[in-house]
């Protein structure tokens, strides 16, 4: 795939840019080492003073910074301009908060005697050079949740951002250079998938963290794990939204909307599939379907489109391929499941927004994710087997659950196999929560204390005297 911005509203190559050679690499390896070594050695006050004059700088670009988003991927400028300002708030938490989170930590006196020693402490130290593969579908949001934890703990980062999105990758960097922080502290590598590997080899990084697909995730992980580093991968999701009988039914609908199609519909926490129990299931489809019919599809730029671009082709093809597989199976289209027939937007990387109902287990879509506009709803008698159907899935992202019952709120906090689940709303990530999933959605945790703690050396200092 080459390194492009490629308008997906009107398929439109805007810009080419050509991959960094073996020698380019190796001058940013040896340029981020160097950079660690002095930067480790900073204080977390310097570190914050730099990280809040990133964020300032970042409120001041919003509308520039939002617009290029658009232009690469394809969502409505509204959630670009939102993207931009939540990346602004996570830095100014993480400055504030990171020596805090990293402070050393005390067992009790007693654990230290017993274990024939006079004092005992934990400390976390950074790691070193970080490799950050991320994805295209959150192309400011997904760096920002990795590199302001970072930064912030004395690590340097390394980006190899999607192809697709290579204005954003450069903006990056430019935002942190122009902010103070040192050269090689932060750098985007404009480099093709192939070259990976040779990055991740290289023994002056230390770790990697991938947003992406299962496939790239297992890609990342081999290689890494060959060399014995850590990482943290952040997968796919097909995330559960149970609507039970005791829920607010038109309040569950208008939000399902939301969960299902914010970002075009390509999240990896967007709810896709809405397990309904059948006193409510007539009621929730019929609001939900309405809503999903109304949304306005257009070019992202334009005030009122609620639905853009997907941001790639191919991804098109593959959604049109899912949902032709289920209904060849006997899946039912509420609303939806095809290429809107307005010819102004038919050169761009349009699909409507789809409700499909009477999915079974023998339909891809049950078990694949669906990253577009496309909502499964699945009718369940009871609790029991709405738990059994979010559970269906190789994925364990997150889940939603719509209900007033305690017993009910329990239960799901039991048996959901999910990394979060969220009662009455809409899964979001805040830089306060811990984000992340089991199974093939990933393992390890981006955000909070857990997420700063993840690309540390947790040391235990002992002393006889």
């Amino acid at each position: 795939m080459a390194i492009a911005t490629v308008n997906p509203a009107d398929g439109r190559t805007v810009e080419v840019f050509d991959p960094l050679d073996e020698a380019a690499v190796e001058r940013r390896l040896a340029r981020a080492q160097s950079a660690f070594e002095s930067w480790r050695l900073t204080t977390f006050a310097q570190r914050a003073e730099l990280m809040h004059r990133a964020a300032d700088l970042l409120d001041q670009a919003n509308e520039q910074v939002a617009r290029t988003m658009t232009l690469e991927m394809g969502k409505p400028l509204a959630q670009a301009r939102a993207e931009a300002a939540k990346c602004a708030k996570a830095m100014r938490w993480y400055a504030d908060r990171a020596e805090s989170l990293l402070a050393d930590e005390h067992p009790a006196q007693q654990d230290v005697q017993d274990s024939g020693g006079a004092s005992a402490y934990v400390r976390y130290r950074p790691l070193g050079p970080v490799l950050a593969v991320m994805p295209w579908n959150f192309p400011f949001w997904q760096v920002v949740r990795f590199a302001a934890p970072a930064l912030m703990a004395g690590n340097v980062g390394l980006l190899k951002h999607a192809s697709n999105v290579p204005r954003t990758a450069l903006a990056l960097e430019e935002l942190f250079a122009r902010a103070g922080f040192p050269q090689g502290c932060f750098q985007t590598l404009l480099v093709s998938s192939s070259q990976v590997e040779a990055v991740i080899r290289d023994e002056r990084v230390v770790a990697v963290t991938l947003t992406g697909s299962e496939g790239a995730g297992r890609s990342v992980a081999a290689v890494a794990g060959d060399e014995i580093k850590k990482t943290v991968l952040e997968l796919g999701g097909s995330d559960p939204f149970l609507v039970l009988p005791s829920a607010d039914v038109p309040a569950a609908a208008e939000r399902a909307v939301t969960a299902r199609v914010q970002n075009n519909g390509q999240s990896c926490i967007a709810a896709k599939r809405f397990i309904v129990h059948t006193d409510v299931y007539e009621e929730f489809l019929a609001a939900f379907t309405e809503r999903m019919r109304a949304l306005t599809v257009g070019d992202p730029v334009e005030d009122g489109t609620e639905i853009g671009p997907l941001a790639t082709e191919q991804g098109r093809t593959d959604l049109e391929v899912l949902v032709a597989d289920a209904i060849g199976h006997g899946a039912s289209v509420a609303c939806g499941g095809a290429r809107p027939d307005d010819p102004a937007l038919a050169d761009g990387w349009y699909y409507l927004p789809t409700v499909l109902t009477g999915v079974t287990p023998k339909m891809r879509i049950h078990r694949e994710e669906a990253f577009g506009p496309v909502a499964t709803v699945y009718r369940v008698a009871d609790l029991d087997e709405a738990v059994a159907v979010a559970n269906d899935s190789p994925f364990g992202l997150s889940s939603n659950v719509w209900t007033t019952d305690d017993a009910d709120r329990e239960r799901c906090v039991r048996d959901l196999r999910a990394g979060g689940v969220f009662f009455n709303g809409m899964t979001a990530s805040h830089p306060a929560f811990p984000f992340g999933g089991v199974r093939r959605s990933g393992y390890g945790r981006e955000l909070s204390g857990h997420g700063i703690r993840e690309f540390c050396n947790i040391t235990t200092v002992w002393s006889a005297n």
